[in-house]
C-alpha cells in the first residue's frame, strides 16, 4: 500500500455528519480548537470562516479537505479515515492559524471520515499580490499539504494518541526534522537478504547489532512488551519442549528424554538469540523433528549401531549439507515460495496443533472412559455402581477423560478472551492492552490451580521426568560403508527440512504487513542453524529450526497496532515492530533456569493445559491468513463477502477455484507428514513441501489465468 495525498471538494449534502448539539456548538468548537486570544477572536467574520469550510452552515458539510487515501493497484481508492485537515481563508484572518485536534473516541464526520481521530484545522489570510494573482505557496491548500505530510505516518499518529498537550509539538518537530534528514540523503534501494551473499548477511547484522538490545528497552512501553513478550514465549516453548521430550523418550526407550529437550532448548535459543541473523525467528524441536529420531533410533537397531553413534553421524553429514546451502547462497530458492506455499505450510502447521491436542484427548477417553469396567458398570436401583462382571481389573475413571477434555478447552478459551479483552469498553486502553498481552501465562497458571485445587481429587496425568539422562560426547562412525551410505541420506532428508522450514518461517516473519525496518539474513540464520544442530547431534539433545506459529505471534506481541474501519470490515495493522534480541534471549535463559524447577514445580502442570497451549497456538496462527480467510467464503454467502482485494478484482468461481487447489494441496501434506503408516514416506515429507513451488510456478498456472493467480497470491 501507498499514501498520497488528495484534495476533495464536497458539494453536496451528507446525513451521517453530525446532528443533534454538536450542529449548534460547532462555532465554539472550530474556534476554541485553533487556541486564538479572545481579542483575535472578536475580529474574524465567523460568516465568512464557516462558508470558507462548509458548504452550508446548517449541515456542516466540509467542502475543503486534504486526506490521506490507502492505494493500490488491486483495489479502487480507500481513505485513511483516522485523519483529516480541513482547510480555510478569508479576508477577515490576518494571520496563519493552525490548530490539531485529537479525540478520545472515532468520530463520524461524513462518507470516508466514519473514524476520524485528528482533525487539523489551517486558517490562512487571503493573500494577493500586485498582479490579483493569488500567492499558492502561502495558500491554506500548499500549508495543508505541509503539515498533512506528518499526520500520514501510522508511527506519529501512534504516539500522538498518548502524548500530552506538551509533547505534542516536540513529537512533530522531532518528525519534521526526520522527514527533512530523508529528504537530503540520498535514497538506496533496500536490498532483500535473500538476493545478497552471506558475508553481506553478516556485515549488514553487525552493524545493526546494537540496536537489537537498545530498541528492547528504549521506547514508550517497550519494557513492558518486552516482559510479556518473554514470558509468552517461555510457557509457548518450554511445554512443548517437555511434550515432545516425552514424545522421544518413549521413542527411543529413554535415550533422549524431556530434560535434553530443555537443555537443548535452553543453549540452542540462546546462540540464535545472540548471533542469529532474525531474532525475530523462534527455534525449537518439533514434532518432525521427533519423527525423524524414531527412525534414526529404529534404523539404529536394526544395524545394530550405538544410538547416540548413529545420531551424531546423521548429524554431521546434515551440517555439511545445510553449511553448504548457506554458503552458496542457496536460500535465494525460496523467494519462488510465494504467499500462498507459506500459507499452506503454515496452514499444516496449524493442523499438526489440532492434531496433538485432539490425540491427546482421544488417547484419554480411550484410556478412562471407553472401557470394559466403564462398559459393564449397572446402575442398582439404590443409585450404587456395580461391576457385573470383573474377571480382570480395568479403570474406569470418565471424570479423568472429562476432566482432561475440560482444562484443554478450558485452557484455549481463557487464553482467547483475554487476548482479545483490549477490544473490549472495560478499563482503560492501556490496561486493556497490559492484560492482553499476558493472556497466554494466565491462561496456563489459571487452568493449572483450578486443576490442582477445584479438581484436588481427580489424579491428572503429569510430566515424568524419572528419566536419567546422561550428557557424554558421541563420535561419528566411519567404518562401516553401510552405516554411511544411510545417514547420508538421513541427513539430506534432515537438511532439506531444516532449508524449507527456517527460510519459510524467517519470510512470513519479514512479510511486508510487519513493516520490519532491519531487513533479513537467511544465509546467516541457515549457518547458525547448522552450527547449532551440529553442537546438539554430538551430545544426543533434540534438533531444532525456525518454527510456526510461534515466530509470526512473536513479532505480533512485540509490534504496536490499530484498528482500521475497511468498509464496515475492522482490520488490524501492524504500525511498527521492536526488532530485539532481547525477548528470545530472556525466554530461553529461564528455560534454561528450570532446569532446577525439576521436578517441582513444573509437575504441577498437567498434561491437559499443555492440549490447551496447542489449541491456542492453532488459532491464534490463524489470524491474518489469508487461506483460511479464503476457505471460510466457501461457507458464506457473496453478499457477506469482505472488502478484500481479490474479492473485488477476480470472480467468485476463480476464487474458490484456486481455493479448492491450495486445499488439495494441503490433504496431501496432511497424509504424508501425519497419517501415512509407512515411516520412510514421512520421511520424505520435506520433499513434498519443496514440491509446493514448482507446483506453485507450473501447474497452477494451467487451470487459472496468470493475472488472476498473481492477484490472489499477493498481499494486496
Amino acid at each position: 500500500m501507498v499514501v498520497k495525498l488528495v484534495k476533495m471538494t464536497r458539494n453536496h449534502k451528507s446525513q451521517d455528519v453530525m446532528n443533534g448539539d454538536s450542529d449548534d456548538k460547532m462555532d465554539e468548537i472550530e474556534l476554541e480548537n485553533t487556541g486564538m486570544k479572545e481579542e483575535t477572536k472578536a475580529k474574524l467574520d465567523l460568516d465568512e470562516i464557516m462558508g470558507s469550510i462548509f458548504c452550508e452552515k446548517e449541515s456542516r458539510v466540509i467542502i475543503n479537505r486534504i486526506q490521506g487515501v490507502l492505494e493500490s493497484n488491486s483495489s479502487p481508492t480507500v481513505f485513511d479515515q483516522s485523519w483529516v485537515c480541513i482547510l480555510g481563508s478569508g479576508v477577515s484572518v490576518k494571520k496563519h492559524m493552525i490548530a490539531l485536534g485529537i479525540t478520545e473516541a472515532p468520530l463520524n464526520l461524513g462518507h470516508g471520515m466514519e473514524q476520524i481521530r485528528f482533525i487539523l484545522i489551517i486558517l490562512t489570510p487571503t493573500i494577493e499580490v500586485s498582479a490579483g494573482i493569488k500567492k499558492h505557496t502561502k495558500s491554506s491548500y500548499e500549508i495543508g499539504r505541509t503539515f498533512s505530510t506528518l499526520l500520514m505516518h501510522h508511527s506519529l499518529r501512534f504516539d500522538l494518541l498518548d502524548s500530552s498537550k506538551e509533547s505534542i509539538k516536540e513529537i512533530l518537530t522531532d518528525k519534521a526534522a526526520e522527514l527533512s534528514t530523508k529528504s537530503n540523503q540520498v535514497k538506496r534501494k533496500v536490498i532483500h537478504g535473500l538476493d545478497t551473499s552471506l558475508w553481506e548477511n553478516i556485515s549488514r547484522r553487525v552493524r545493526c547489532y546494537h540496536t537489537d538490545f537498545v530498541d528492547g528497552i528504549v521506547g514508550k512501553k517497550t519494557i513492558h512488551k518486552t516482559l510479556a513478550t518473554s514470558l509468552f514465549l517461555y510457557f509457548g516453548c518450554i511445554l512443548p519442549a517437555i511434550a515432545f521430550g516425552l514424545l522421544n523418550s518413549k521413542n527411543t526407550n529413554g535415550l533422549i528424554g524431556p530434560k535434553r529437550a530443555l537443555v537443548g532448548q535452553a543453549l540452542g535459543g540462546i546462540v540464535f538469540a545472540l548471533i542469529g541473523g532474525q531474532p525475530l525467528v523462534i527455534i525449537a524441536t518439533t514434532a518432525l523433528v521427533s519423527l525423524y529420531i524414531k527412525v534414526v533410533y529404529e534404523i539404529s537397531e536394526q544395524l545394530d549401531v550405538d544410538f547416540f553413534v548413529m545420531y551424531a553421524t546423521v548429524g554431521f553429514w546434515n551440517t555439511l549439507f545445510v553449511l553448504a546451502y548457506a554458503v552458496f547462497g542457496w536460500s535465494k530458492l525460496i523467494k519462488y515460495a510465494t504467499r500462498s506455499v507459506e500459507e499452506i505450510f503454515a496452514q499444516f502447521i496449524t493442523i499438526c496443533f489440532f492434531y496433538d491436542a485432539i490425540n491427546d484427548c482421544v488417547e484419554s477417553f480411550n484410556k478412562y472412559y471407553h472401557t470394559e469396567a466403564c462398559a459393564n458398570f449397572t446402575k442398582l436401583t439404590d443409585g450404587e455402581l456395580n461391576v457385573t462382571t470383573l474377571e480382570t481389573p480395568i479403570i474406569c475413571q470418565r471424570e479423568d477423560s472429562l476432566l482432561h477434555l475440560l482444562l484443554a478447552l478450558g485452557t484455549v478459551w481463557l487464553s482467547l478472551r483475554i487476548y482479545k479483552f483490549n477490544q473490549s469498553p472495560y478499563l482503560s486502553r492501556g490496561m486493556r492492552e497490559f492484560v492482553s498481552d499476558y493472556a497466554l501465562p494466565i491462561g496456563v497458571i489459571g487452568l493449572s490451580v483450578v486443576s490442582k485445587v477445584v479438581f484436588a481429587d481427580i489424579k491428572l496425568e503429569q510430566f515424568d521426568f524419572s528419566v536419567m539422562d546422561k550428557f557424554e560426547r558421541a563420535t561419528i562412525d566411519f567404518s562401516s560403508v553401510k552405516v554411511i551410505g544411510i545417514s547420508i541420506v538421513l541427513g539430506f532428508a534432515l537438511s532439506l527440512l531444516f532449508f524449507m522450514d527456517q527460510n519459510i518461517t524467517g519470510q512470513i516473519v519479514n512479510g511486508p504487513t510487519n513493516h520490519l525496518k532491519k531487513g533479513s539474513a537467511p544465509h546467516l540464520d541457515l549457518l547458525v542453524i547448522a552450527i547449532i544442530n551440529c553442537t546438539l547431534s554430538f551430545y544426543g539433545l533434540p534438533w531444532m529450526h525456525g518454527i510456526l506459529p510461534h515466530s509470526p505471534l512473536h513479532v505480533r506481541s512485540l509490534a504496536d497496532t490499530e484498528e482500521r474501519n475497511n468498509q464496515g470490515l475492522i482490520e488490524t495493522h501492524i504500525i511498527r515492530v521492536r526488532e530485539t534480541r532481547i525477548t528470545a534471549l530472556l525466554s530461553n535463559i529461564l528455560i534454561g533456569l528450570s532446569l532446577f524447577m525439576i521436578p517441582y514445580p513444573l509437575n504441577l502442570i498437567s498434561t491437559p493445559v499443555l492440549d490447551g497451549l496447542f489449541l491456542y497456538c492453532a488459532f491464534a496462527s490463524l489470524r491474518g491468513s489469508s487461506m483460511f480467510e479464503r476457505i471460510c467464503l466457501l461457507f458464506q454467502e457473496q453478499s457477506s463477502y469482505p472488502p478484500n482485494h481479490y474479492v473485488r478484482r477476480a470472480r467468485q468461481r476463480i476464487i474458490h477455484l484456486f481455493t479448492l487447489c491450495e486445499i488439495i494441496q494441503l490433504v496431501i501434506l496432511v497424509y504424508v507428514g501425519l497419517i501415512a503408516p509407512w515411516a520412510y514416506l514421512r520421511m520424505a515429507f520435506p520433499v513434498f513441501i519443496a514440491l509446493l513451488m514448482p507446483v506453485r510456478h507450473f501447474i497452477l498456472p494451467i487451470f487459472l489465468d496468470k493475472k488472476t493467480l498473481k492477484l490472489l497470491d499477493s498481499y494486496g
